[in-house]
């Protein structure tokens, strides 16, 4: 039974809560009426950060000043929908709100905006009061651009990644070896995870693969899963599905992975920063922290991937294998062709079509997304000590066409609660444009960054059904005329703005066979 909120005369007392219906991104924001006694008693103003508690428990949260009463009247407080889902309890509860103290970290924040190096105490520091939501988005946004201005030391980014982990819940399935799989990503369509998992958990390895959805990308591996079965798993269930099959895919949001990762990944993507140092900490502590002990990375290269160049993934490779052995990780790192995107789908039900039809050993299943997933599951299978180096590609190989890897599919998607998902006849957006070549050539470019802002302009992955359909390859020589890719939409607003995208610039570049990007990567 809950007890009512006790306040103390002048601390914000008398005021009721009240759920303001707005979705503020990772940032607990409430709000006060201008009129209410309280913001002139307290002396408050605008962004200033205050704390709300109510029932025995608090948050902190930056202050929104409002005049209208529809939204919040004098005797309320309101909170956004991530600040009410904290506070646990219903509207109208008494509520107090008070000035925030400063976070016990900002003078370490100051040393790093003046180009200090810092201590292990000092991520720490930081790391727990962004965990705990006392960092306002300017704090973050402050934090995030000195890290990538000043660039890490390969220590400090060490010191940061154990302190992400200590942020939040650590898994431990009891298991000697538990596998994970990640890439880096930028490369459209790479649903490799989806076919890997199945594979290695039907080998018997346990795989919990927890994914996140897309920020910037037409889908993340939650968002094409959703397609098959539920992915928001309350905590016990995700743990009885993969000690029951090996395996899961699932959203990771509920399990509180290294939940400061997640409050600075709200305001990495729209500055659209991504430096190698918090790349390194961000992939790493969730992996830690899902109970990890041996990681296939995937590192793509190409011209428009996120690493361009042989130089930069093998520095790159340096660092996360410098920081896996500090925390006792063990890293296999796979640098892989990133020219174009993977699959023939971009967008979440398209890609859960190529998924399918390669479990289902289908012809005309994309033969680049078999591949490279058969060689990723590979390496993750040798992490068994059963198995000897350059036998895992054979051993994936045999699970996926005889059938085993669809089956364990089959059952993880009841496990986790199918939607019913028809992939020979998949609900794509009813409205289409093709996409054709204006001359005769050969494929030369495909712009992952352009094809994959298409998709999104066309609804993915908010709208499940939408994206692109990608009908040609590097290498391809195609004939005036020919479709090159078809997009899908639900709405004719998406397909107009997917429209204009293509006419500015379709993401296809075509000219002769000489001209055709190389890359190397290691086999």
């Amino acid at each position: 039974m809950e007890t009512p909120e006790t306040t103390t005369p002048g601390a914000g007392a008398g005021l009721t809560l009240r759920r303001v219906a707005i979705d503020t991104w990772r940032e607990n924001v409430a709000y006060l009426h201008r009129d209410c006694a309280v913001v002139r008693a307290e002396g408050f103003q605008a962004l200033s950060k205050v704390e709300v508690r109510a029932n025995g428990r608090s948050i902190l949260a930056t202050l929104n000043v409002v005049d209208d009463p529809a939204l919040v009247g004098c005797q309320q407080i309101g909170v956004s929908e991530d600040a009410f889902a904290q506070l646990e309890v219903p509207e109208g509860h008494p509520a107090s709100v008070t000035q925030a103290e400063p976070p016990a970290s900002i003078p370490a924040l100051f040393r790093k905006i003046n180009g200090e190096r810092l201590s292990r105490d000092d991520f720490h520091a930081i790391v727990g009061d962004i965990a705990r939501h006392r960092y306002s988005k300017i704090e973050l946004t402050a934090f995030v651009v000195a890290c990538n201005r000043s660039e890490l030391d390969r220590e400090e980014v060490s010191f940061l990644t154990e302190a992400m982990v200590a942020s939040g819940r650590r898994l431990d399935w009891r298991e000697s070896l538990v596998v994970d799989k990640h890439c880096i990503g930028g490369i459209p369509g790479n649903r490799t995870s989806m076919l890997v998992v199945p594979i290695v958990a039907a080998y018997g390895l346990v795989f919990p693969k927890t994914s996140s959805r897309a920020i910037t990308s037409p889908a993340g591996t939650a968002d094409t899963m959703e397609v098959l079965a539920n992915v928001e798993l309350p905590f016990d269930r995700l743990t009885d599905i993969v000690r029951d099959h090996r395996g899961c895919l699932a959203w990771g949001g509920t399990a509180d992975l290294s939940p400061a990762d997640d409050v600075l990944i709200s305001v990495e993507r729209p500055l659209a920063l991504d430096s190698p140092g918090q790349m390194v900490a961000s992939i790493l502590s969730k992996k830690m922290a899902a109970g990890a002990t041996h990681l296939v990375l995937d590192i793509p290269i190409g011209p428009t991937a996120k690493v361009r160049s042989m130089p930069e993934a093998q520095k790159l490779r340096r660092l996360f294998e410098y920081v896996a052995q500090r925390l006792h990780l063990s890293l296999d790192v796979v640098i892989t062709d990133g020219r174009q995107p993977v699959g023939r789908g971009i967008g979440p039900a398209l890609e859960a079509r190529d998924v399918m039809r390669v479990l289902e050993n289908d012809p005309e299943a994309p033969a680049d997304l078999r591949q490279k997933s058969l060689r990723l599951a590979g390496r993750l299978i040798e992490c068994s000590p059963d198995v000897r180096g350059g036998q895992g590609y054979a051993i994936a190989r045999d699970i996926l066409e005889s059938g085993r890897a669809l089956s364990r599919m089959q059952a993880i998607i009841a496990a986790q609660g199918s939607h019913g998902f028809d992939h020979h006849h998949p609900a794509l957006g009813a409205l289409t444009l093709e996409v054709p070549a204006a001359t005769d050539g050969v494929v030369i470019g495909i712009d992952n960054l352009q094809i994959a802002q298409i998709a999104r302009l066309a609804g993915a992955p908010k709208v499940k059904g939408a994206g692109v359909d990608l009908l040609c390859r590097l290498g391809d020589t195609v004939r005036a005329g020919q479709v090159l890719y078809r997009i899908h939409a639900d709405y004719p607003s998406d397909l107009h703005f997917a429209r204009h995208a293509v006419d500015r610039h379709c993401g296809i570049s075509l000219g002769t066979a000489a001209q055709i990007p190389q890359v190397f990567v290691e086999s």
